[in-house]
């Protein structure tokens, strides 16, 4: 219990991280169909358009890759007091958030571009959270 009040903060944007990319990582697989349509349409005019099947299986990959390690994270830290998945795990999210924040802007989606940097100052602040 101690372990968990002591990180309280870092615990609670692990959840965050998890949820948010677990379940955009599910919503691509589930409707892959649906999501490539869309992406194609919003990519149409840039020079991603083709480019974006490969672009979304690495976004997929990158997502469910940081969910799980940033679940795995949160388990080590809560139970073995121990923080380098959960590091991992927060650089990755990063790391697709910036890969996510670049094709809204090569999209010239600003509004989508601003919701990316929403979802980034958490992820970022976890890093700074976790650094040795």
């Amino acid at each position: 219990m101690e372990n968990m009040l002591n990180n309280a903060a870092t615990i609670l944007i692990l959840l965050f991280l998890i949820i948010t990319f677990l379940q955009s990582g599910i919503d691509k697989i589930i409707d892959w169909k649906g999501n490539l349509g869309w992406l194609q349409g919003h990519f149409k005019d840039t020079p991603l358009k083709n480019l974006v099947p490969l672009l979304l299986a690495t976004i997929l990959l990158t997502e469910m890759i940081s969910a799980t390690l940033c679940a795995i994270g949160l388990y080590q830290l809560i139970f073995i007091g121990e923080d380098t998945i959960a590091l991992y795990g927060a650089i990755l999210s990063c790391i697709s958030l910036l890969m996510l924040l670049f094709g809204q802007r090569i999209a010239k989606d600003y509004d989508g571009a601003r919701t990316i940097a929403i979802y980034f100052i958490p992820a970022i602040f976890l890093v700074f959270l976790l650094q040795p």
